[in-house]
C-alpha cells in the first residue's frame, strides 16, 4: 500500500518506519531539521521491539509533491488536526483512507467534517515514543498497537486490507474492534488521566500513581471521563475504569505523556483536546467534571502564554 504519514514524530515516525520496513511505500510529511535529517541520513528508530534504520526514506514538507495515496496516517498533535486536514487534501484519491491516531476523541469528527465521511476511519494507537533528535525516534515502552474501524462499526474490506498492511509490520499489533467508539474512549480514559495528573504535578507516572493523594485524583479523572462517555451513548465496558488504571499501573515508572512534556517545555499542548474536552463535552451532556475542570483551569494560563494568546 501507499501511505502518507502526516506528522512524523514519535507516533508517525515509529509506525511509518515499521510500515516501510515491511515493504510498503511510505512518504513522511515533516518539516525543519527533522525533515532535513531524514533526507540526509534516513530515519532511525531505537525500540524495545528491535532497532531499525531506514537509510533512505521518502520525506517532504509539501503533500502536493506526493499525490494520491491509499491511506493517510494522521499522527499530529490533537490541536493540529484541523490544520492537517487542509494539508491532506492533495493526498486524497477516490478511495483514500484517512486514519487519525491523535489523542482525544474528536479527531475523526474534525477530519470527516473537513474531508468527507467516506474517507475517514476512527482510529487510535498505543505507544510511548518521541522524537529523540532530528531523524531519530525513541520507543521506550508499551507494546505498540493500532486500532481502527468504520465509524459506524460495519465490517469492510478496506479495513481488512489496512489491517493486513499493519500485520506485515514487525513491532506492531493491529486490531479492528467490534466497537471502535468504545475503544477510542477507553484509550482516552488512561491517556487523559495520565496527561492531566502529570501536567499539573510535573511528576512521572511512577510517582503520581504511588502517592495516595494523586492516585485518588487519577481515579477521579477516570470516573468523570467514563461518566461523560456513557452520557454520550458510548458503550464503555463496565470495567473500563479499572482497566485504564491497570494500564497506568503497568507503565514504566519514569513515563510521561506527550501533553505533559509539551507543557513542561512551554510549548502549546493538547490541554483543550484532553482535560478541556472532558469539561466541554461534560457540560454538553449535563455531567459534572470538577477534577478535570480544576486541571484545565490550573494549566490554562500557561497554555494561553504558550499559544501567544496573552
Amino acid at each position: 500500500m501507499r501511505f502518507a504519514i502526516m506528522g512524523s514524530g514519535g507516533v508517525g515516525g515509529y509506525f511509518g518506519a515499521r510500515l516501510a520496513e515491511a515493504g510498503h511505500e511510505v512518504t513522511f510529511i515533516a518539516r525543519g531539521e527533522h525533515l532535513a535529517a531524514m533526507r540526509r541520513e534516513g530515519l532511525r528508530v531505537s525500540s524495545t521491539e528491535g532497532d531499525l534504520h531506514l537509510s533512505r526514506v521518502s520525506a517532504t514538507d509539501d503533500p502536493r509533491e506526493v499525490g494520491a495515496v491509499d491511506a493517510v496516517i494522521v499522527a499530529v498533535k490533537a490541536w493540529q488536526v484541523m490544520e492537517a486536514a487542509e494539508a491532506i487534501r492533495p493526498l486524497l484519491g477516490p478511495e483514500t483512507l484517512v486514519v487519525p491516531l491523535a489523542n482525544g476523541v474528536e479527531a475523526a469528527d474534525t477530519l470527516a467534517e473537513a474531508l468527507g465521511e467516506r474517507h475517514v476511519l476512527e482510529g487510535l494507537c498505543g505507544i510511548l515514543a518521541w522524537k529523540a533528535a532530528p531523524g531519530h525516534i525513541k520507543h521506550a515502552g508499551v507494546s505498540p498497537f493500532v486500532r481502527f474501524g468504520e465509524r459506524d462499526n460495519h465490517k469492510s474490506q478496506r479495513c481488512e486490507r489496512l489491517k493486513a498492511a499493519f500485520d506485515a509490520a514487525q513491532g506492531v499489533t493491529a486490531e479492528i474492534p467490534d466497537d471502535i467508539q468504545a475503544a477510542v474512549w477507553s484509550k482516552f480514559l488512561f491517556i487523559c488521566a495520565m496527561s492531566g495528573i502529570g501536567s499539573i504535578t510535573r511528576a512521572p507516572i511512577g510517582v503520581t500513581r504511588r502517592l495516595p493523594e494523586t492516585r485518588v485524583m487519577i481515579q477521579q479523572v477516570l470516573a468523570e471521563i467514563a461518566a461523560v462517555a456513557r452520557a454520550r451513548g458510548v458503550a464503555l465496558p463496565a470495567d473500563a475504569e479499572a482497566r485504564a488504571l491497570g494500564f497506568v499501573d503497568a507503565l514504566p515508572e519514569a513515563s510521561t505523556a506527550s501533553m505533559q512534556r509539551d507543557i513542561m517545555a512551554g510549548r502549546p499542548s493538547e490541554l483543550h483536546s484532553q482535560n478541556g474536552a472532558v469539561v466541554r463535552l461534560g457540560r454538553e451532556a449535563g455531567v459534572a467534571t470538577p477534577v478535570n475542570a480544576l486541571i484545565h483551569s490550573a494549566l490554562l494560563p500557561q497554555e494561553r502564554e504558550a499559544r501567544g494568546e496573552e
